[in-house]
């Protein structure tokens, strides 16, 4: 009456089976996995256990109904506390033509066995140079100020004016103490609203951390102090920069090409343009010093601490 054959109500029964039997050892194996990798997604567990009576749509699928779906886990370490400050990008598509005319800043974390402690880093965008650093075990305004301290310090007082300084919204940089400080010193308040607003500094922390405190043993707070004190002054001092041609260390560069009129400077434009807000466009790359240099407009003591 439904023109359905015995053998073919026989093979779909047998694929039923097959099916039952392999879907019970596919929880036990999932089960298994899920005890040593407990975020393994639905889809990594597919190409590990390949089954052979589903693909991986129907895996998916029945595994998720099954309740397997990974749960997202908010992120609760955060480096900056989101608010909401009066304070425009002021260096979006600006040419940056001299040392200090641009400080930027940012917050990043290091791990040691589970406990999170703090970096703060203060860079010139045009040297590249790290102007100031803090390590902290809390993420008080304190450990920025400290870092912006050091920052001014280092700075001649000829070259505050009209100095900006960006970072992200973080509640840190928007305190009233921190704006007090910069604005008392003549420095003007810009803020991004995305990590590519603040993409020189990102890329500091990413090479402090990677390039030097992670290779090292790193077993407390102090320990770490030491080390990123290291990390800097190599930085600053030896490491080649691929922003200068991989010729010049940040101080290198400062030391050797600045002692140049506007017109023979190097300059970096910074850009924001659709989705990749930010980019840079600098003639440092095709630049050879001049063998006599010419004085340059803003005096630049280089303080070694």
């Amino acid at each position: 009456m439904l023109d359905i054959s015995k053998q073919a109500v026989h093979k779909s029964r047998k694929r039923q089976e097959l099916f039952d039997m392999e879907l019970n050892d596919l929880i036990h194996q999932v089960d298994v996995i899920r005890t040593d990798h407990p975020g393994c997604g639905v889809e990594k567990l597919y190409k590990a256990l390949l089954p052979k009576t589903m693909g991986r749509d129907k895996f998916c699928e029945v595994f998720m109904e099954l309740g397997y779906r990974v749960k997202a886990m908010k992120n609760y370490t955060r480096t900056t506390i989101p608010a909401w400050f009066d304070y425009p990008n002021l260096i979006e598509g600006m040419q940056v033509t001299r040392p200090y005319q641009v400080l930027q800043s940012d917050i990043t974390y290091f791990d040691i066995n589970g406990k999170f402690y703090y970096l703060v880093f203060i860079i010139d965008v045009y040297t590249r140079e790290i102007l100031g650093y803090n390590v902290g075990d809390n993420l008080r305004t304190q450990c920025n100020i400290n870092a912006l301290k050091m920052a001014l310090s280092k700075i001649p007082t000829q070259c505050l004016e009209n100095m900006i300084h960006h970072s992200d919204r973080g509640s840190q940089y928007g305190s009233k103490e921190y704006v007090r400080l910069l604005k008392s010193n003549g420095i003007r308040v810009s803020m991004g609203e995305i990590a590519q607003d603040n993409a020189f500094a990102e890329r500091i922390n990413g090479t402090i951390k990677n390039e030097y405190l992670k290779h090292w043993h790193i077993p407390d707070f102090k320990t770490l102090k030491k080390k990123t004190k290291k990390a800097v002054n190599h930085y600053n001092k030896s490491r080649l920069h691929l922003a200068f041609n991989n010729e010049y260390s940040p101080l290198e560069f400062k030391e050797t090409l600045l002692d140049l009129d506007n017109q023979e400077r190097p300059k970096v434009i910074i850009y924001a343009e659709g989705n990749y807000k930010v980019k840079v466009a600098s003639s440092h790359l095709n630049f050879k010093p001049r063998k006599e240099p010419k004085a340059h407009n803003c005096p630049m003591v280089i303080i070694d601490k």
